[in-house]
């Protein structure tokens, strides 16, 4: 097609390819995140999961000590080439994650810290966080779609998807620690 117009095909095949790995590695980036700073600081993970009383106490432990290597492992299949399965994965688990917050705030219990990685940046749940972890889960539907890997195409494509895979990571940090400094007693009492 003349003038740089988009047809519907440009977002099929390897166009969509492209995306899909640029979230595949924003994706695995939120996720190393997350389960660096839950090995950093094990000893909390267990009060954190114990909070959105989910789980029975029999569990919790057994959750705790599983989550980090699973997040990693997790980040490193979506880093190492966005695997489907690693994608499967990782949508699986943010949809669990929005649940999660989502009955915790249904319930009243909007108050507690989500646990979204980072301990010096205190998160209360909001909507907003389940919308955020529903948006990186379909960041994955090409990867779960199976489309092609765009890698073997160019190396300009693959720049290009990890810049948008880093712009997808960075964007998220931006909206959490918003989203702390707005749940911030400071922030509270200038309301």
């Amino acid at each position: 097609m003349d003038g740089g117009a988009i047809t519907l095909t440009d977002f099929s095949g390897a166009g969509f390819g492209l995306i899909g790995l640029a979230g595949a590695v924003g994706v695995g980036l939120v996720f190393l995140q997350a389960a660096l700073a839950k090995l950093r600081h094990r000893e909390l993970l267990s009060g954190v999961i114990a909070n959105y009383r989910l789980l029975p106490a029999a569990l919790v432990g057994p959750a705790a000590l599983l989550l980090a290597p699973v997040e990693l492992a997790v980040s490193l299949g979506l880093l190492l080439g966005g695997h489907w399965l690693a994608a499967l994965a990782a949508a699986v688990l943010l949809v669990i994650f929005a649940a999660a917050i989502g009955i915790n705030i249904a319930r009243g219990r909007s108050q507690i810290d989500c646990g979204c990685g980072r301990s010096q940046l205190r998160q209360p749940l909001s909507w907003l966080l389940v919308g955020r972890n529903l948006a990186l889960a379909a960041l994955l539907a090409p990867r779960l779609a199976g489309l092609p890997n765009p890698i073997s195409t160019t190396t300009t494509d693959l720049a290009i998807a990890l810049a948008g895979g880093l712009a997808v990571f960075l964007i998220v940090q931006l909206f959490n620690a918003i989203g702390a400094l707005a749940g911030s007693p400071l922030a509270a009492s200038r309301r």
